[in-house]
């Protein structure tokens, strides 16, 4: 009864099994199992409900956006555990290059290395051991499962009959009748060799399985990412060098030298393979899988469909995720070879889209950029312009959005990332997806053409590159919008996509244009959100205009959300139709029409965040901007015209003020100040 007491016996295994201390499930189930437990919040993204899953939110480099893509993901994983038809399926990310495929597989793979960490989630195998008593293998001291078969898939084939061996797990661990079928509903068969060695062990040893037992050990799966275990990819080789052989292994000469039945499927090293490693309940990853010649492809075929390797009549069968990448136009050369139809059959197809929320791209433009510090090809630090991550993640947002007659580009993005735009609601937005979504061809559908991560790459090295970046040791906001239109002419082989992200890129310095008049009113007012206050001053005024218990004195109370005190205003009602001039509404009618949008926007958002300040509504920002920068502040001469002439002591003392308050507080440094001074007296990109 010694072999009880042997943590390395299958015995012992199989009760720590049943009293869940160890975890036995597939790939599917694993997978699953890891991103519904890490937790799930319900979103709402471009107008639709829609689901976020924690688990692509951990670490310090984590995926950005990608709600669909995960959506199908986890969908797909999910049915395939539940014994769904994705079990016979692979899982395929098709895209433009630079949209996050790659990334978004391997941060899966990263996590479920971590989650098998976990002793209670560890993946086990079994090796067969004494094989000299059995003799016919030379100097092979033991034999590990190829394919690292769980060792419950050789309990529940430890008799010649799967009845017989159900019985004997009811009778020696007192698995219930439930417990038995669900152990069963994973059954599979065991792999060749297994199965021939098995086979060898059981007659040498008379079916006695105590005897039986004792040629068994139990082992971890390594986790090592470098060997290919559990999570393993194969990139897509050339022509020449690519074989059947770095998927499938093939038959080893050195084993044939020590095994003396040339019947023995062990002579067959199926390690050497990609898929094998992966076997044990891991994650395969073929990456640009429609970039392999044929015969690779037709081996995924039957590795897809019927998750097993076959050789010569031997089988494998295999428990792994199949998941793939592959690019638009790769996608389209193997749609368009008809006979390839079985393969693409086999296939879930995921198209994934370019990140189209500006707010969400600013993350991903940190990781364009890069979290360590820059410095200059003479090794002096770098300072990054406040106002770079907005310029950048602006300009290639406005590349991936398509132009249409129910809304321009400005509206789009604006809806896209949530915000409000003017009259036009998320479910025009919503109507302009499923209408494009319904394109045959994929690249007219929403998002799917733009500069991707690595172009915006490019675009960050352009910049660093340059003489003006190093002269001036500061990475200026303005210059990235000429790195990108190099990008584009460097990069964008189409004319009319070329044309098109040009007239984006321009219109992302027309809006880099309004943020800079913003930053000049605060800096002229020595106050960071000088212009915030001024919106939301505006905002309560409408509101309060038309309160009852407003005096003469125009005086009136209000609860402040943010902090809930008491606060008083002066209602200004000249600078009310000052802003409205600015906005365009000229009768009162356009004036009462706008004030009740306002205050309908105040009521749905202040309720749902406190914190909410109307800055994401451009064209009132940029109103009463104009008006505080180009009337109130600086009358006839304008602030323009003031730091532009400064011939004069009191215009010298305006711009040092100024230069002094953008270093200090709104974390410019001294050349992007100036920079930015200069660009707000120049008469570019003003419209």
């Amino acid at each position: 009864m010694a072999i009880k007491t042997n943590p390395k016996s299958l015995v012992h295994h199989i009760d720590a099994v049943k009293k869940r201390k160890k975890v036995f499930e597939d790939a599917f189930q694993g997978v699953s199992r890891m991103i519904l437990d890490a937790g799930i919040q319900k979103i709402t993204v471009k107008g639709k409900t829609t689901y976020q899953f924690d688990l692509f939110s951990q670490g310090k480099k984590h995926l950005i956006g990608m709600y669909d893509e995960i959506n199908s993901l986890v969908s797909f994983v999910k049915d395939a555990s539940e014994g769904g038809s994705s079990r016979e399926m692979a899982f395929v990310l098709v895209g433009e290059p630079g949209n996050g495929k790659t990334f978004l597989v391997e941060y899966l793979c990263a996590r479920y290395r971590e989650f098998l960490t976990i002793p209670k989630n560890r993946k086990h195998t079994f090796r067969f051991v004494n094989l000299e008593q059995l003799g016919g293998y030379g100097k092979i001291k033991f034999i590990e499962s190829q394919t690292y078969e769980d060792p419950m898939i050789l309990a529940m084939s430890l008799h010649e009959t799967k009845d017989e061996s159900m019985e004997y797990l009811s009778k020696k661990f007192k698995f219930t009748t439930k417990q038995i079928e669900s152990l069963y509903n994973k059954y599979r068969p065991l792999g060749a060799c297994s199965a021939y060695i098995w086979n060898q062990i059981r007659e040498a040893c008379d079916n006695d399985i105590t005897k039986m037992l004792s040629f068994i050990e139990i082992t971890q799966v390594p986790l090592i990412e470098s060997l290919g275990t559990i999570t393993g990819k194969y990139p897509a080789k050339d022509k020449i060098t690519s074989s059947a052989v770095d998927l499938m292994g093939e038959e080893s000469i050195q084993r044939l030298l020590h095994i003396s039945d040339s019947n023995n499927p062990y002579r067959f090293d199926w390690r050497r393979g990609a898929l094998a490693r992966v076997a044990g309940g891991g994650i395969h990853f073929s990456d640009e899988i429609y970039k392999n010649k044929k015969d690779l492809v037709q081996v995924y075929l039957g590795v897809i469909q019927n998750r097993t390797i076959e050789l010569d009549g031997f089988k494998w069968p295999i428990d792994t995720l199949i998941i793939a990448t592959s690019n638009n136009s790769e996608f389209d050369t193997f749609l368009s070879e008809r006979e390839e139809a079985p393969i693409i059959d086999r296939c879930r197809i995921c198209y994934v889209a370019h990140n189209t929320d500006y707010k969400i791209q600013k993350y991903l433009t940190e990781y364009a950029i890069g979290t360590d510090t820059k410095r200059s090809l003479a090794h002096e630090v770098l300072h990054q312009d406040p106002n770079l991550n907005h310029a950048a993640s602006v300009g290639v947002v406005l590349t991936r959005l398509p132009h249409s007659d129910k809304l321009t580009p400005v509206e789009t993005m604006k809806l896209a990332a949530g915000e409000v735009a003017g009259e036009k609601s998320l479910k025009t937005l919503a109507e302009l997806i499923d209408s494009l979504n319904q394109d045959t061809e994929i690249t007219k559908r929403f998002g799917q053409k733009g500069l991707g991560q690595r172009n915006l790459g490019r675009a960050v090295q352009l910049l660093l590159e340059s003489s003006e970046t190093n002269e001036g040791k500061c990475m200026f906001a303005l210059d990235i919008f000429n790195a990108l239109e190099r990008t584009v002419l460097d990069y964008v082989q189409e004319p009319s996509d070329r044309a098109k992200f040009k007239e984006d890129l321009k219109l992302a310095r027309g809006l880099y244009r309004e943020r800079i008049m913003t930053e000049m009113f605060n800096a002229y007012m020595d106050e960071p959100l000088a212009i915030k206050k001024d919106v939301l001053n505006y905002v309560n005024m409408i509101i309060g205009v038309d309160a009852e218990h407003l005096g003469p004195d125009m005086m009136w109370k209000y609860k402040d959300p943010q902090t809930g005190e008491l606060r008083a205003l002066k209602i200004d009602e000249r600078y009310i139709k000052n802003v409205e001039e600015r906005l365009g509404l000229k009768t009162e009618e356009q004036r009462a029409s706008f004030r009740n949008s306002i205050r309908k926007i105040y009521g749905q958002k202040l309720s749902v965040d406190a914190n909410y300040d109307f800055m994401d509504n451009l064209d009132l920002v940029k109103a009463i901007t104009d008006v505080r920068l180009k009337s109130d502040i600086a009358g006839a001469g304008s602030l323009i015209g003031a730091l532009a002439n400064r011939t004069n002591e009191e215009n010298q003392k305006l711009y040092d003020r100024m230069i002094f308050t953008m270093n200090e507080k709104l974390g410019y440094c001294q050349t992007c100040a100036q920079k930015t001074i200069e660009y707000f007296c120049s008469q570019e990109d003003d419209k």
